[in-house]
């Protein structure tokens, strides 16, 4: 059964509008956003947020990092008084801070539904996998306040789906549904609201089946070699490939294959 994170780092001892928990025996943390019912994420909170993936990525009990809001909205955004508040050099740390998810070593799944908007769209971005439910609405709204995205949501989404489709959304603060952005490769997954915790569950235990080395080096190749040339690409991921090859995980991948049973990986 999951059970509270307990974190060492005091700047991790009350946490700011969401809670950590850690299911061991399924190798699991989840990140949930707790301030219901729009999760609104304060300035304070995504400094901890970072802190967060950092801690798990460095934990050796946690092979996959689930992010989920609680309630009917994963998060309709930011808390707008703070941006007022915040000093230039605090803002200017804003997009750092809601990487965290792609700089993690580990794969994070999000876990989304209802509105997603602003800086939630900004942190699901970031993750590798995005699971919609049909509710869902993705939005990147700070037109109307005579703002643009600045935690690397245009920069992200003119990436996945061009510039065109990312002027619509951007320029015209238009929300796009689960659908939507499943067909535009936004959403890895979109499903009925009611099966988006079995559709994260089934996906977590699916990524516990491979090999934690491979799964590594596999999401830092594709992150670094997203802007390389192909030819640059291809040879990067020459040379990941010839260093797994030598990996006891890899090992034990083809004897695993050739004996015809399951592979029982150890990330080394």
């Amino acid at each position: 059964m999951p059970s509270a994170y307990n974190f060492t780092d005091p700047r991790l001892a009350k946490l700011d509008g969401f809670k950590v928990e850690i299911d061991e025996a399924h190798e699991r943390a989840d990140i949930i956003l707790g301030r219901p019912p729009y999760n609104i994420v304060a300035m304070p909170q995504r400094d901890q947020l970072r802190l967060t993936f950092e801690t798990l990525d460095e934990d050796p009990r946690v092979r996959v990092i689930v992010v989920r809001g609680e309630g009917e909205h994963f998060s309709s955004g930011g808390n707008i008084g703070g941006f007022m508040e915040a000093s230039p050099e605090h803002v200017s740390k804003l997009a750092w801070n809601i990487a965290a998810p792609a700089r993690c070593a580990k794969p994070v799944i999000v876990a989304n539904r209802g509105y997603c908007f602003g800086v939630g769209f900004e942190l699901s971005l970031a993750c590798d996998f995005r699971i919609a439910s049909e509710t869902t609405q993705y939005a990147l709204p700070e037109q109307r306040l005579g703002q643009i995205p600045g935690s690397g949501g245009s920069a992200r989404l003119q990436k996945m789906v061009g510039i065109t489709r990312t002027k619509d959304i951007v320029m015209r603060s238009k929300r796009i549904s689960a659908k939507q952005a499943f067909d535009w490769g936004i959403a890895t997954e979109c499903v009925p609201d009611a099966e988006l915790e079995k559709a994260t569950d089934k996906l977590v235990d699916e990524l516990r089946t491979f090999s934690p080395l491979a799964q590594r080096t596999a999401k830092k190749l594709l992150n670094d070699t997203e802007d390389s040339t192909l030819a640059i690409a291809i040879e990067l991921e020459g040379h990941c490939y010839s260093r797994l090859r030598q990996s006891e995980d890899f090992k034990e991948g083809v004897e695993a294959f050739n004996a015809k049973r399951p592979p029982k990986f150890a990330g080394r």
